[in-house]
């Protein structure tokens, strides 16, 4: 993985020594109310981002993640992230903005960037599940080119962008 820029934002590759920075980006208990469960301490989030860099434990699949660098404030601002299957023809991603950062455009930039990156590289089918009453995130994944289905998975939306092959 790279780093990925776009105009105000750099997508980093996650790395172990971020975990002590996101903590902060992750510490409004509000940011949790549609992703669920509380924010994680400092060594929780370390010890999560150790086995999220050491990679997936099985070979068919590959975790990519990276943390989102706001460039003028030099600070992190959230994160984005993309489970790969199917031999790189299909990912389904995930996006999380501070809650000090909302509002801004961030997170629509960031998942803009990793969708088209995905799709770059051959992924042909990208998902996202978005809690229903979501309607930021619902913007997010629309405005990074995926579509709403019927599909439900544990209460969540399915959204789909699918390429041609």
């Amino acid at each position: 993985m790279t780093t990925v820029r776009t105009g105000r934002l750099d997508l980093v590759p996650l790395a172990v020594a971020h975990a002590g920075e996101m903590a902060g980006v992750l510490a409004d208990p509000a940011l949790h109310t549609f992703i669920g469960g509380a924010p994680p301490t400092g060594p929780e989030l370390r010890a999560r981002y150790e086995r999220l860099v050491a990679g997936s434990p099985d070979p068919a699949v590959v975790w990519c993640n990276w943390v989102v660098r706001l460039r003028a404030e030099d600070r992190l601002a959230g994160t984005v992230q993309a489970t790969v299957t199917g031999g790189g023809r299909t990912a389904e991603v995930a996006w999380v903005t501070g809650t000090e950062w909302q509002g801004r455009g961030i997170a629509r930039e960031a998942a803009g960037a990793l969708v088209g990156l995905l799709v770059d590289r051959g992924v042909r089918t990208v998902v996202a599940h978005v809690h229903p009453d979501h309607t930021a995130s619902a913007a997010v994944a629309r405005a990074a080119g995926l579509a709403p289905t019927e599909e439900r998975q544990d209460g969540e939306v399915r959204w789909e962008l699918r390429t041609a092959p």
